[in-house]
């Protein structure tokens, strides 16, 4: 694990500095982590459980929090 946490605290500073550049205020790592887990959601039909896979959630409740579909994907999927 202490690769990976070496490799992920990489890609973040890589991230800042690249915002920073492009003078995108606000925006985090982590927005790109949230948007991810709600494209699988809308684009995928893969299981809760295979999305906290990809995306590292230990902890259902946490990962649903993140899933938040569109109102008009919720209608198409139940009709």
């Amino acid at each position: 694990m202490r690769v990976l946490d070496e490799v992920s605290a990489d890609v973040s500073r890589l991230f800042k500095t690249i915002f920073v550049e492009a003078k995108v205020a606000g925006f985090k790592f982590h927005d790109l982590r949230h948007e991810a887990t709600c494209r699988l959601y809308e684009k995928t039909s893969l299981s809760d459980v295979l999305i906290a896979k990809i995306t590292g959630h230990k902890d259902l409740r946490m990962l649903k929090r993140y899933a938040s579909l569109r109102g008009s994907e919720l209608a198409l999927r139940l009709w």
